[in-house]
């Protein structure tokens, strides 16, 4: 029987491809596979159709303008990662998460703005 060793190192290498996101929310919950699944999406106003602009009658051109439907405000949800987490793991990220807030909250960095966060299922 081989010895245990007494510790174990962990390297970290960031891969090419690695690239950081914003996360305005997240959208899940538990998948039929017991797991956690996550999926972080950014917000930003939905690209309009088209737009249209005023032709005046000397022919120059005028004021472009949206045509909109004012009861309507469209906002998309780019999701741009999806993580599937174990229970194990999704415990460690919820320390994790616990301890950062309290580490930001002790220094005075938080910036809590009252609003609800980005959480949905």
């Amino acid at each position: 029987m081989s010895k245990m060793p007494s510790k174990i190192r962990y390297s970290f290498r960031l891969e090419p491809k690695a690239r950081l996101q914003t996360a305005h929310g997240v959208w899940g919950g538990v998948n039929s596979q017991g797991e956690i699944e996550m999926n972080f999406y950014y917000e930003s106003e939905a690209l309009p159709p088209f737009v249209e602009q005023i032709v005046e009658p000397d022919g120059a051109l005028g004021s472009e303008f949206i045509p909109e439907d004012e009861e309507l405000r469209e906002v998309t949800r780019h999701i741009h990662t999806r993580v599937l987490l174990s229970y194990n793991t999704a415990r460690g990220v919820l320390e994790w998460l616990e301890e950062q807030l309290d580490a930001l909250e002790e220094e005075g960095r938080a910036m809590y703005d009252g609003s609800e966060p980005g959480v949905t299922q």
